[in-house]
């Protein structure tokens, strides 16, 4: 079966099952699920807990070797397997001969990245969702994470206006991690009264995260506050100019798509909303300038003519968002 972060909190208090997968990218809601997971297996008298960190295949021997050693007192356990990546034939294997060997004193708990879609139909993922549950764990998006905010603060019994919440989402976009502990120490620091934009302004520092293709998606909407700030951003974590430069090229190939020329409809991965967008201004983009100012940044970042790449990299993304 499959579970959800929402979901997670009533399913435990219900039943618990074999076995958990919790996979994703974002730390702090990994975390806090796989934390979820040992509570309620030590309330329910799992009491011993083995680590195992596995990088290489020859690692499977020792979770082989560990499932099938008893406890010395007895105990029932928690056999927690956190893999950098994919299992490999051995780990696949591996897990599932020990799901599927139903040993009732152990709950096994399995922390991964984030699963590509071919990894989510190998066999040992299936065997998973057989015997137990898997919990993908996503990103909060831009746009709902105000709202994600907001609940974070009423746990903490704190009171923030909306535009604090605004303000507070807009510095920690896509660091959750970032975004909780300045909630927590807006709770040590608050007075009587809401939170306000000055109190998040005095306080909070800007711990936002940006990739090359949130970069993308705002250049197809034509969004150009957020993507010369989601720019910016890219610049300040040292991003490589060339993989930028990739970004913005992509957003044009994909607007150039949704023209008559193009074939009339966008192709690309970017969501729904900006591919919209981008049906909607492709007419009147001017594809022919901003392809020589693409081909003017490649010939900057190759060193071939005179000029700052980042500066021609902002006024691409602005003559693109126009």
């Amino acid at each position: 079966m499959k579970l959800t972060a929402d979901s997670l909190a009533t399913h435990l208090r219900e039943r618990l099952l074999p076995v958990y997968l919790v996979s994703g990218d974002e730390p702090l809601l990994a975390g806090e699920a796989a934390d979820a997971v040992r509570a309620a297996a030590r309330k329910a008298g799992f009491s011993e807990r083995e680590v195992h960190f596995v990088e290489r295949a020859g690692d499977w021997e020792e979770v082989r070797g560990s499932a099938a050693n008893l406890s010395l007192f007895g105990a029932r356990r928690v056999l927690e397997i956190r893999m950098s990546g994919r299992p490999g034939t051995a780990g696949n294997a591996a897990l599932v001969k020990l799901l599927n060997a139903g040993d009732r004193d152990t709950l096994f708990l399995i922390l991964t990245p984030r699963l590509e879609r071919e990894a989510q139909s190998a066999e040992w993922v299936r065997a998973v969702e057989q015997h137990g549950a898997w919990l993908p764990v996503w990103p909060v998006e831009a746009g709902r994470l105000p709202a994600w905010l907001r609940a974070r603060a009423r746990q903490m019994d704190l009171q923030v206006s909306d535009a604090a919440l605004e303000l507070l989402a807009e510095r920690t976009e896509g660091n959750l991690l970032a975004a909780h502990q300045e909630l927590a120490k807006l709770a040590l620091l608050k007075g009587d009264g809401p939170v306000t934009p000055e109190t998040v302004l005095a306080s909070v520092a800007d711990s936002a995260r940006f990739d090359v293709f949130q970069l993308s998606e705002a250049v197809l909407a034509g969004a150009g506050a957020r993507a010369l700030r989601v720019l910016a951003g890219l610049r300040a974590e040292g991003t490589e100019p060339t993989l930028v430069l990739w970004a913005l090229v992509k957003a044009l190939h994909d607007a150039w798509g949704a023209t008559p020329s193009g074939g009339g409809a966008p192709r690309g991965w970017q969501r729904a909303g900006a591919l919209e967008q981008a049906r909607r201004r492709a007419p009147r983009m001017a594809f022919g300038e901003l392809t020589a100012r693409a081909a003017r940044a490649d010939r900057i970042i190759k060193g071939r003519v005179p000029g700052n790449a980042w500066d021609e990299l902002t006024l691409l993304t602005a003559a693109a968002c126009a």
